[in-house]
Formats: structure tokens, C-alpha cells, sequence
């Protein structure tokens, strides 16, 4: 509990400095429903995680690991920076500057998004026990395909979380161009998931059936 009440308040401080400190206010109501809404969400997870699934936590816990994919080691501390740079670009946009304006009716949209994005998510971290920050096997947890859930119907449903995730923050937060920066990270994020499935495909047993059966890896019906 220790654990997730520092991982917590890490994760609060980071936000809000990327977020409060460009905007020159803490006086943004955007900012602190997405704060609210992004640190419950993921103390709520965590929790859930401490009950329900312990093993995985702690799998969570490990940024980097000796068995870590090359590749990943450069790809993973890209995806936080640019992570980073992108909730400091919205809030240069939606305070600061005002490069892009978003109605009252595409905030809610986007709020609509980012709480799709939560449930997703949640149903990849439910169904999905070897759900690692990093890329590697866990021969060690005994890793299995996992066809059930949202994964019957694509490969890297967290990854299509963090998809939407993307598009509805900078929604909620006031920044059209902040969406597009997001999809950018998203390409990313897709290469990320290319390389994941042919690791896997060469060293986990039956995923390269799966693949055959599921189609698509990220989007349904487009790829």
C-alpha cells in the first residue's frame, strides 16, 4: 500500500508540474478534472491490482529489466518523454497561447474518450496477467497467449486505451493541436507493438496462431 500511495503521489507531481507550471495558474478547471479522473483511475487499478492480481503489480513496478528487448530499452524512455512533452505542448496551447480552441461539447466528448480509455485499459490489466511495462518474455510467470476479453478482438487492446487516451486528454484539456501531437506519439506506439509481436511471435508458443485468428492489432476493422 506503501507503494501505491508514493507511485500516487509521484504521479500527481509529475502531472501537475508538466501541466500547472507552463500555464503560468493553477486556476484550470480542465487541468484538475483530467488530474482527478487520471491519478483515481490509476490508484483505483492499482488497488484492484494489490487484491486481485498482486504478481502483476509487481511485474508493473519494473521500468527496466536485465532481459528487457534492445529495442525497447530505447523505445520505452521515448514514449515518456514525449509523453511529457505533450501534456507541457497542451498546456502551452490551452492556456498559455490559445494556438487551437476546443468547445465546451468536445471537452465533454473528450472526457467521454478519456473515461473509454479507463475501461479498456481496465479490461486489458483484468484479463491480461502478464501485462509488463517493458517488453520481454516471463518465462519465470509461465507466459501464456491470451485470447480472452478484449483480446479476442484486437492483439494490443492497451495499446488501444493509450489510443484514446491521446485523443480525449487533449480534448478535456482545450488543445486540437495537442491531438494531433498525441497521434504522433501513437505511431510510435504502434511501431512499439510491430516489434512486441515478432518478439513474441518467435518466442512464445501459439501467438503466432493467434495472430492468424486475430486480425487487427490496435484499431478494429482498420489495423
Amino acid at each position: 500500500m506503501r507503494l501505491i500511495v508514493f507511485q500516487t503521489a509521484a504521479l500527481f507531481g509529475v502531472i501537475a508540474l508538466c501541466l500547472f507550471s507552463p500555464a503560468g495558474t493553477l486556476t484550470w478547471l480542465a487541468a484538475w478534472i483530467f488530474i482527478l479522473l487520471f491519478v483515481g483511475f490509476f490508484t483505483a487499478v492499482n488497488i484492484w491490482l494489490s487484491k486481485h492480481n498482486p504478481s502483476l503489480l509487481k511485474e508493473r513496478v519494473r521500468l527496466r529489466t536485465s532481459d528487457q528487448k534492445g529495442w525497447d530499452r530505447a523505445l520505452f524512455p521515448l514514449l515518456e518523454v514525449l509523453i511529457v512533452a505533450w501534456l507541457v505542448f497542451i498546456s502551452f496551447d490551452a492556456t498559455r497561447f490559445h494556438w487551437s480552441a476546443v468547445s465546451i461539447a468536445f471537452q465533454a466528448i473528450g472526457t467521454l474518450i478519456l473515461l473509454s480509455s479507463f475501461h479498456l485499459l481496465f479490461l486489458a490489466f483484468r484479463e491480461n496477467s502478464y501485462l509488463s511495462a517493458v517488453v520481454r518474455l516471463q518465462e519465470e510467470r509461465g507466459q501464456k497467449v491470451i485470447s480472452t476479453g478484449p483480446y479476442r478482438y484486437v492483439r494490443h487492446p492497451m495499446y488501444s486505451g493509450i489510443s484514446l487516451f491521446m485523443v480525449g486528454t487533449p480534448l478535456l484539456l482545450g488543445s486540437w493541436y495537442g491531438v494531433l501531437f498525441g497521434l504522433a506519439v501513437v505511431v510510435v506506439l504502434a511501431r512499439r507493438a510491430v516489434l512486441e509481436e515478432r518478439m513474441l511471435a518467435n518466442e512464445l508458443p501459439g501467438y503466432s496462431s493467434y495472430a492468424n485468428r486475430v486480425r487487427f492489432r490496435i484499431l478494429p476493422h482498420v489495423w
